[in-house]
């Protein structure tokens, strides 16, 4: 819109409810966004550069991954504990948790050696996934 001539300003949506005069619809939303636009003393955000948008996207890609990491590994310690084996919080445990898996495969029943191992392979992806996006990024010059 910029290269068009229009001169684009984005307002934090916490700063135009104040202007919101009656229910919410896209009149009056259009209205509130005027007229908090037209005040002197509105702030206004920052437009993000395209690397800006990109280099937020791989920060929270790699928040989700280590949730999803955290949740495999709570999941997998958690039906563990049903069967007696109790492990500390953590991801640095999750060694222990296969170590108990590898040395107990005659006790536990069959069904839980896989689902462990699935749970296992998915933390071991996960922490590759991860990695990955904690390298240092090289970006070509333009």
């Amino acid at each position: 819109m910029e290269q068009l001539g229009h001169n684009v300003r984005l307002i934090p949506p916490a700063y135009v409810k104040p202007f919101v005069k009656r229910q919410k619809n896209d009149a009056a939303d259009a209205e509130a966004i005027a007229e908090a636009a037209s005040r002197a003393n509105m702030r206004f955000v920052e437009i993000k550069s395209e690397d800006q948008q990109a280099q937020g996207m791989l920060f929270r890609t790699r928040e989700l991954l280590i949730w999803q990491r955290t949740q495999a590994a709570n999941a997998l310690r958690a039906h563990l504990s049903e069967f007696g084996v109790i492990v500390p919080k953590g991801t640095h445990n999750i060694d222990q948790l296969s170590q108990y898996v590898d040395e107990s495969k005659s006790v536990f029943p069959p069904s839980l050696v896989l689902a462990s191992r699935l749970y296992l392979e998915q933390i071991a992806l996960t922490n590759q996934k991860i990695a990955e996006l904690t390298q240092p990024r090289h970006i070509p010059e333009a």
